[in-house]
């Protein structure tokens, strides 16, 4: 019987998703404007972001689940160090090796989990104190759903062939709700990709309380 975990998500290569394209400069943008220095990205996947980060003179490190995106990362991106866990492990284990962080970034990730309380839950143990999470993931509001709605697009917008694929389909008020019942206090909200109230993901920026 198989088990109900996905434990690889398809990760083939180092380049990014098309996500990047409009989801990365943003995060850039955030880290810049708060002036963080030492960064954890979780869920990394094939390492993408953190090399950019690291491009820009962040101090980073990667956790990511899925074996086969962790070995691509450390075949290709060998100056970053990644390591092998998810949301559900032990965040002191990760801080047997690395120092708590400035910031947590976290990108299109908490639409694939089960038990997305456990992600703010992880990046609060492995926090500075008042450091923040940067959070982003597919947007949600009424104008979008009922656009949504009008052209037949749902059952394409909601993957539900893709083995892995989004599980939890989040607005602005439900993630800040997650996030303020899981130890951080709202700061931002932002929109990116495509135009305003159809955004494709939003960028929710939090302080560990």
């Amino acid at each position: 019987m198989a088990d109900n975990i996905v434990d690889n998500y398809g990760w083939a290569s180092p380049e990014g998703p098309n996500s990047c394209g409009y989801i990365t400069p943003e995060i850039v943008s955030i880290l810049k404007n708060l002036g963080t220095q030492r960064i954890l990205d979780l869920g990394s996947g094939n390492g993408k972001l953190c090399s950019v980060l690291a491009s820009k003179g962040h101090q980073t490190v990667g956790v990511e689940y899925d074996k086969q995106g962790v070995e691509i990362a450390r075949s290709n991106f060998s100056n970053i160090p990644f390591y092998n866990f998810g949301v559900q492990d032990d965040p002191t284990d990760l801080l047997k090796t690395e120092e708590p962080f400035d910031a947590v970034v976290s990108t299109e990730v908490i639409e694939h989990l089960f038990s997305p309380h456990l992600l703010p839950t992880y990046a609060k143990e492995v926090l500075k104190t008042s450091g923040y999470l940067v959070l982003t993931t597919p947007y949600h509001g009424y104008f979008k759903n009922l656009v949504l709605s009008l052209l037949d697009k749902w059952d394409n917008h909601h993957t539900p062939l893709w083995h892995g694929g989004h599980i939890k389909f989040w607005s602005k008020k439900t993630l800040t709700q997650l996030l303020e019942e899981n130890g951080f206090k709202f700061v931002s909200f932002s929109g990116v990709g495509r135009f305003p109230f159809l955004w494709k993901s939003m960028v929710l920026v939090a302080k560990k309380k």
